[in-house]
C-alpha cells in the first residue's frame, strides 16, 4: 500500500486528525521481558498511526469492534519480542506521513511503500513483504486483453487516491483517466459498478477482492510494476528503528513472517470483506471520487 504525498499539503490535516480516539485494540497486559538476544525497551509504550481501513493490513470489525489486520499481529508480535506496549492511534492516510514526519507518532504501520522520496522525510524499518501492482477487471470483461491494451486504448482507472498505486497509475495512463477514492475498497467497487474499468491494486490485496467476488472480478495479465517493499515508518532519526529491524530480522529467520503472509494474505481469497468493517479515519462509508 503505498503512498506519495508532500508533507506541505497535510501537516494541518495530521495535526487535526491525529487527536482521533484510539480505536479497539487487544485487552491490555504487561509485556514480558524482550526475547533474549535482542533491544529491551523496557516496558516502553509505542504510539502507532493507523488507517483502519485497509483490508487485510488494519481494519475495525463491525460485528464485535474488534481491532484486526496484519499490522496488529506483526506489531504484537515485535513488541513482545522487544518489551514495548503499542498504542494504536486512528489517522486517515493522507495526513499519516506528514504526522509521523513532525513527530505526533513514534511510527506508522498502513502497508507504506518504502520509496526514496519518501525518505527525505521519514525513516523505514527494513522491507517486510514485496508486492506486485496489477489491475482487476470485471470478470466479463473483453475490451483488453493485458495491461499494455488497457494502457492504449482510452478506459478509466480507479485506485486510492494519495498512494503509489495513484501515481504508477497517472504513470500508466495519465492524470485525465484515473479517477481517486479514499480507500481501496470504494475503488474496486467502482470497477463492479461499471463506474470504472480497472482498479490498480497491490497483488496480495487485488487476490483477495477476487477471491470474494469471483462471479464478478480477474486479476488482468500483466504487472503495471513488480517488487515494491513495503515497511514500517518513523520520525527521522527514531532510535526505534534498530530494535524493530531486529525484531522483523528474528521473525523472517524463525519463520513468523511467513505465517503472518500466509494468515493475512491467503491466496485466492480475502479474509474479510469491506462491508464488515467500519469506515476507520474516513468516518465515511461512501467516500467521494476525486477528479
Amino acid at each position: 500500500m503505498n503512498r506519495l504525498r508532500t508533507i506541505e499539503l497535510f501537516i494541518a490535516a495530521a495535526i487535526a486528525l491525529s487527536a482521533c480516539a484510539a480505536p479497539p485494540a487487544a485487552p491490555a497486559t504487561q509485556p514480558p521481558a524482550a526475547t533474549s538476544g535482542l533491544p529491551d525497551l523496557g516496558g516502553r509504550e509505542i504510539v502507532i498511526a493507523i488507517e483502519n481501513a485497509y483490508i487485510p493490513f488494519n481494519y475495525i470489525r463491525l460485528d464485535n469492534g474488534k481491532a484486526e489486520g496484519w499490522d496488529y499481529d506483526a506489531i504484537a508480535e515485535i513488541c513482545k519480542r522487544l518489551n514495548c506496549k503499542p498504542v494504536f492511534r486512528e489517522i486517515a492516510w493522507d495526513g499519516m506521513i506528514a504526522a509521523v514526519a513532525a513527530g505526533q507518532f513514534d511510527m506508522a504501520a498502513d502497508g507504506i511503500t518504502i520509496t526514496e522520496e519518501r525518505k527525505q522525510s521519514v525513516d523505514f524499518s527494513d522491507g517486510y513483504i514485496k508486492v506486485d501492482q496489477r489491475l482487476v477487471v470485471r470478470v466479463d470483461e473483453t475490451r483488453f486483453k493485458n495491461v499494455e491494451e488497457f494502457k492504449n486504448g482510452n478506459f478509466k482507472l480507479a485506485t486510492q487516491k494519495g498512494t503509489t498505486n495513484y501515481a504508477e497509475g497517472v504513470k500508466l495512463v495519465g492524470e485525465a483517466r484515473v479517477i481517486a477514492f479514499d480507500d481501496f475498497g470504494s475503488a474496486v467497487q467502482a470497477v463492479i459498478s461499471q463506474d470504472a474499468d480497472a482498479a490498480i491494486i497491490d497483488d496480495v490485496a487485488g487476490q483477495g477482492y477476487v477471491g470474494v467476488n469471483a462471479d464478478k472480478l480477474k486479476l488482468l495479465d500483466g504487472i503495471v510494476s513488480e517488487g515494491q517493499e513495503l515497511g514500517f515508518i518513523f520520525p527521522k532519526g527514531s532510535d526505534l528503528v534498530g530494535p524493530i529491524n531486529a525484531a522483523l530480522k528474528a521473525m523472517r529467520e524463525d519463520g513468523t513472517l511467513q505465517r503472518l503472509q500466509d494468515k493475512w494474505f491467503p491466496k485466492g481469497r480475502q479474509v474479510i470483506e469491506y462491508d464488515q468493517i467500519g469506515p476507520g479515519a474516513y468516518g465515511d462509508p461512501t467516500p467521494t471520487p476525486q477528479p
